[in-house]
């Protein structure tokens, strides 16, 4: 397959270009950076758009995969930022769309990012896709980004929403931020512990995303997340486990507010997100218990 794909050079992204090349898809991956940190970080032989200009209408792309967007949790969420936020995901797939639309023939699938923070802070409801969308910034952005990508249906494309947990990965994400203060022993619960964590493994994630990509009969939304999500108090005791080391402390919820702000409802609030869809289309995960799962990527 030619294949489109934006976010190649983060850690999932990289990890994307591996698994599609090793299969033989050819890949172009759109990013700022240059040719040659593009290649050095996704691999010599994808090609590279700096700018999405040069798609030209004769290009065909079989499948457009867009996972690009500024952090989230990584700075204060200013007016200047939330405004970074959304264009680097709302604005770019805008953009995408544009180009689509220009095609001599538009791409067969869209598999576009979205985020399980589109169900908003939830205690203790179980959330399918089928539910609704809440009304906090992180929702907000993840519906008005999938309302977007949707549009691409107009085309003739089929469209594959991802709605991303946690994904665990030793080399990024909260796993890698978490990984050294619980092996010095000062990894902490957060808050009470009592918040939902729905998280998947990064094998699985890309699984499920080739998956996705092959399954001509996949269209909408999908929770990209394990099927047995934990409650912080079992991850932060699980993680500890795995890396052979104590846990005691407790990071106050009063001091994260003080120092996240708005930031800090993201630690300390959760969803108890399950992975409905991809079950009713029978993907198989190969690491649905967390202790497995962290032992496979921090064990000796």
């Amino acid at each position: 397959m030619e294949i489109l794909i934006t976010g190649g050079t983060g850690q999932i992204g990289r990890r994307l270009c591996a698994a599609l090349m090793a299969r033989g898809d050819h890949l172009t991956v759109l990013s700022r950076q240059s040719t040659s940190q593009v290649q050095r970080l996704c691999g010599s032989t994808v090609s590279h758009m700096q700018r999405l200009d040069e798609w030209r209408p004769e290009k065909y792309f079989d499948a457009v995969i867009n996972l690009a967007g500024e952090p989230i949790i990584d700075a204060a969420w200013t007016a200047q930022r939330r405004q970074q936020i959304r264009e680097s995901r709302i604005g770019l797939t805008q953009a995408l769309l544009k180009k689509m639309a220009e095609a001599t023939r538009a791409p067969t699938i869209l598999l576009s990012g979205s985020a399980i923070g589109y169900y908003g802070l939830v205690a203790e409801k179980e959330l399918a896709e089928d539910a609704p969308a809440a009304e906090d910034f992180s929702a907000q952005l993840c519906r008005d980004w999938e309302q977007v990508a949707n549009q691409a249906t107009a085309f003739g494309v089929r469209v594959v929403l991802l709605r991303t947990g946690l994904v665990l990965d030793p080399l990024g994400g909260i796993l890698k931020k978490m990984r050294l203060p619980f092996q010095m022993g000062v990894g902490c619960r957060l808050g009470n512990g009592q918040q939902w964590m729905s998280w998947i493994h990064h094998q699985d994630y890309l699984r499920a995303l080739l998956f996705l990509l092959d399954s001509k009969d996949a269209h909408g939304a999908f929770n990209m997340t394990a099927p047995t999500p934990v409650r912080n108090s079992e991850f932060t005791q699980a993680l500890a486990a795995s890396l052979h080391r104590p846990v005691w402390l407790v990071a106050p919820t009063p001091i994260l507010r003080m120092v996240m702000g708005e930031r800090a409802d993201l630690l300390l609030g959760g969803q108890k997100v399950l992975p409905r869809a991809l079950i009713q289309h029978e993907f198989k995960f190969a690491f649905a218990d967390l202790p497995a799962a962290l032992q496979d990527m921090l064990g000796p």
